[in-house]
Order: structure tokens, then sequence, then C-alpha cells
């Protein structure tokens, strides 16, 4: 099991800052670049399919020497045809090596995202090395603890605490993540940092988590990428991050590395458990078999078994192929040729 890179932005995932982290991330991915773009988190929206659009058309142009496959996943809401557990909608996720959710509500996020077979997909694909992008609302419905942004800045409730999609729970780590933590807009008279609630209430929030948690605050236009295969976190874009822990934080600024055990002690799930529901294991690996690609060996083989044909050297073929067998693959002989499939 190979597990994806994740990257967490603070804000500005269609700005010059996030084309860089996309691009960074997209250069690392070998096999051609299939981005699902989730419309889940702006689904109570009317124009939510433009607001996950016009992050898709961003990523088309960013990325066009990549040649990306890009799709919008248009599962909005739960119990209708959009549904996160309508399998048709949830197809291009199978296969994609890169998946994306944004802007939205966080707590809508979660309300529809929870328990459902698209975020199961989602975790499944990361355990076999998608890479995940979160940004804004995303940020926050994944991680243990949710803050109500709409809820408190908008609507005027009390400051409280709901519970988020908790991915690293699966690894063992209790993280929240906050965004627009150095959030300027209100200027002189208001304090939106924090995600627009401000110090004075992200305070009581703080208090309000387990001890336990460490809350990752992402400046804007700033991004975190953690890379599990390296055991790293890297600071990117063009302010710092945050790392709460107990409401004391620790800055580190862009460009800046730090272990992944900063963030608590983490271990590697088994696929077969940590509650990933087996048909949409299955439904995932499945397409991944089918999508995996003969390595060089095979190849190689198989052009040694070209040449031996067209000698008319059939002991020979006979060999190869048998060869060929032993790594896994079998070949058939057809009219346009030789063809390769995963045994």
């Amino acid at each position: 099991m190979t597990l994806g890179r994740i990257a967490f932005l603070g804000s500005g995932e269609t700005s010059l800052a996030g084309g860089r982290i996309f691009e960074s991330l997209a250069r690392l991915i070998t096999d051609p670049l299939r981005i699902s773009i989730m419309e889940t988190t702006a689904g109570f929206e009317l124009n939510s399919a433009q607001v996950a659009g016009r992050v898709g058309d961003f990523l088309k142009t960013r990325l066009q020497n990549y040649r990306p496959t890009i799709d919008v996943i248009p599962a909005r809401k739960k119990e209708t045809e959009f549904s996160p557990d309508n399998p048709e909608l949830l197809q291009p996720l199978l296969s994609s090596n890169f998946i994306f959710m944004g802007p939205g509500s966080p707590s809508y996020a979660v309300r529809q995202l929870k328990d459902t077979l698209a975020w199961d997909i989602i975790r499944a694909r990361h355990r076999l090395g998608a890479t995940l992008v979160f940004a804004s609302a995303a940020t926050i419905s994944v991680g243990a603890w949710a803050l109500p942004v709409y809820e408190i800045y908008k609507v005027g409730e009390d400051v409280h605490v709901k519970e988020g999609l908790n991915f690293f729970a699966d690894f063992g780590l209790h993280l929240s993540f906050i965004p627009h933590w150095n959030n300027a807009e209100g200027g002189l008279d208001l304090d939106t940092s924090r995600c627009f609630i401000g110090m004075e209430r992200f305070a009581q929030w703080c208090d309000m988590v387990p001890p336990e948690n460490t809350t990752l605050g992402l400046d804007e236009h700033t991004g975190l990428i953690i890379n599990f295969e390296t055991g790293t976190c890297e600071v990117s874009g063009v302010s710092s991050v945050s790392l709460v822990r107990e409401c004391n934080p620790d800055i580190f600024a862009s460009g800046a590395k730090f272990p992944l055990n900063e963030l608590g002690e983490f271990s590697v799930p088994d696929p077969t458990e940590k509650g990933i529901r087996p048909e949409a294991w299955e439904m995932v690996s499945g397409t991944a078999a089918q999508d995996e690609k003969p390595p060089a060996p095979v190849l190689d083989l198989l052009e040694q078994r070209k040449a031996a044909r067209s000698r008319k050297d059939f002991a020979e073929s006979d060999r190869l192929r048998d060869e060929i067998s032993v790594h896994g693959w079998q070949v058939q002989d057809t009219k346009e040729g030789q063809q390769l499939s995963k045994m």
C-alpha cells in the first residue's frame, strides 16, 4: 500500500500560490493525470456546479502541460439523484489519482459525506496512492472537529464544536484544521482572523476540543503538503502554518519542513480495517488492477517474444509466454498483435 500525498490550502486554490502547489503535486504523478473535483462542499448552493467548474477550468489551464482528464463529481446531497452514495456518479473517482474538495460549508460537507460511499472511495483511493487536496471549507470538514463558521459568524449562534469527518483517525492522529488563519478582511474594526470568527471566539472553540487535539492553522494563500513516504510536512505559499496544541501555537514559515510525527504518533492503517466498507474497497482495488501498467521487465519479454514469433521460433515464443506469466501477466495473440492483460 502506497499512501498518496495530502495538501491543505488556507485559501486561494485558484491563486498563483495555489497553482504552484497544484503543479508541484502534479509533476510527482507519473501516470496520466486524472483529476476529480468534488462538488459536495458547495452542494447546497444553486450554482455549485459553477463553483466546482471554476476550479476545473483553472486546473485545466494551470496544469495544461500534464494534459489532465478532469471530472466534476456532482455528489451534492444524500437521498437525491445527486447522492454521494450513487455509484454511477462516483465512477470517475475509482480511477482518479488526484482528488480535490474546496469551498462551501464545512457543516454541510460533513453531513453529506459522513458514512457515504463517496467518502469511503476517497479514503481507499488515497491508500492506493491518490493525491488529495483540501481547501477552505473542505479543510475544516476533514478534521476531527469542525469549526461551524457560518453558524457562528453569519447566523450568530454561540461558539460550539461539531464533529468532522475525522480523516486522520485512520492513522491514529487527532487533527483539526482552520483555514483563513490570518484573514484581515475586517480591517481595524473587526477581527476576522481564525477563519472569520476572530481570536477571542477561536480561543473559546479551542478550549472546547479535547486536549489531545492538534489544530493546524493555515494562513491565506499558504498550504501544507504531507508526504507519508518521507514522513515530512512542508509549508508552501506566501505565509505560514501554525501548529496549535492546547491552544499554544508553533509557527512554521513558508519553506519550512517538519517531521510528520510532530502531528502525533502516526500508524499506517490496514486496508481491510478502519471503517472502509468492503464493497467500496473492492470497487476501487478492482479498477486499480485494471489500470495497472505492465512493468519494464514484462514489456522487454514481450518484445523478445515478438521477435521470436517474427522469425517463427515458436518454442522460444512459448517459453517467453510462460516467463511473462510468472510475472503475473498473460499474452493473447490477436489480429492486431500481442495483447497483455493482468492475470
